[in-house]
């Protein structure tokens, strides 16, 4: 994470307001005072976490439909009525955690630093919120209505199994994540769980990285995505050692190849374990299905093979893959309209 005592103080400030004023929340609602402070601010970027804490536990946020739902917590489309003009939509993330406050404010802290990143390849996190009751924590952040690059790819498959995404897609998506990382890196944020479900789009053909920058002990109290995401871990984290910034390629590198090949490249019916043990073992490359009429350029070939270098010191880091890899390079100078590619997946209207 981004080592700035300064950003980390004023955090803990936000939190230690929040929390403290936990237990009074409901008097503090009913103020016509706490209700007509809202009425300054035009954008969900200006809400503090504070407003955020009294607008969760004063019922003021209102789901419009449920988007995901696990063990672990739920994604809701979601808008404030009456609060923020031309009905603002945002995505509320609820999750699981642990009752230690310890641990809350760790999660709490981490969060609200992804809210400070600003980049055209990052999802914007509005703000983050403790319900204590419940030991959730809840995050706003920026609706993507295009869906995941997982919901995407089965939803090809499902149509036709020998239907792919197409190449030049791909190479857009590819760079726009190389941007983001590259960016969260700039800011020393490892994003720590690069996967098809946390790459997102919207129908203007943006795509960004959501997800980022909580450390493995936080991410280990989200039980329910702990286990998907240990299929996209690199070796150095399956030996034990520690993330490193050249581990978010490696984990790119997996998304791709399993959107490009329909399935997750190990199927097998063992543990997680087992799997990502076989993973760490494996020769895992792109290959054409020539039964299916499906070839892939020698280039992309390549590009996935870079990012699957076993050896951590020897993987490019994304500043290089898109400075000098041939494939970034070709899809950098490709026309593809992304929100096109969206609208036809999802039968929307132009």
């Amino acid at each position: 994470m981004e080592n700035n005592d300064s950003m980390n103080m004023d955090i803990d400030e936000e939190l230690t307001t929040s929390m403290n004023n936990n237990n009074n929340t409901q008097q503090q609602v009913d103020s016509v005072e706490e209700v007509d402070s809202f009425s300054t601010k035009h954008h969900l970027e200006q809400l503090t976490p504070y407003d955020w804490h009294l607008l969760a536990n004063s019922n003021k946020i209102v789901e419009i439909s449920k988007l995901g739902e696990g063990n672990g917590g739920s994604v809701s489309k979601c808008y404030l009525p009456d609060l923020l003009p031309n009905k603002q939509i945002f995505a509320l993330k609820l999750i699981i955690t642990d009752s230690n406050p310890d641990i809350q404010k760790q999660i709490f802290r981490e969060l609200e630093v992804s809210r400070k990143c600003q980049h055209p390849n990052i999802v914007k996190y509005y703000g983050t919120f403790l319900l204590e009751k419940q030991s959730m924590i809840g995050i706003s952040m920026e609706y993507m209505d295009g869906k995941s690059l997982d919901s995407i790819y089965k939803e090809v498959l499902k149509r036709d199994k020998t239907n792919r995404i197409n190449e030049k897609v791909l190479g857009k998506i590819a760079n726009s994540i190389l941007n983001g990382l590259d960016y969260l890196h700039s800011k020393n944020i490892i994003h720590r769980d690069i996967k098809p479900s946390n790459i997102l789009l919207d129908t203007k053909g943006n795509v960004k990285l959501c997800d980022f920058g909580v450390s493995g002990e936080a991410v280990n109290s989200f039980a329910s995505t702990f286990v998907g995401t240990q299929y996209y871990m690199a070796p150095e984290r399956i030996t034990g050692g520690n993330y490193s910034i050249s581990s978010d390629i490696w984990s790119l590198g997996m998304s791709l190849l399993e959107v490009a090949n329909g399935d997750f490249p190990i199927v097998s019916s063992l543990g997680p374990i087992e799997v990502v043990e076989m993973i760490s073992r494996s020769h895992l490359e792109l290959k054409d299905f020539e039964e299916d009429n499906i070839y892939w350029s020698n280039e992309f070939k390549a590009f996935i093979s870079k990012c699957l270098i076993k050896d951590y010191r020897r993987r490019p880091k994304p500043g290089d893959l898109l400075a000098s890899d041939e494939w970034c390079l070709i899809q950098s100078k490709e026309k593809v309209r992304m929100d096109k590619f969206v609208k036809v997946v999802w039968e929307l209207n132009e």
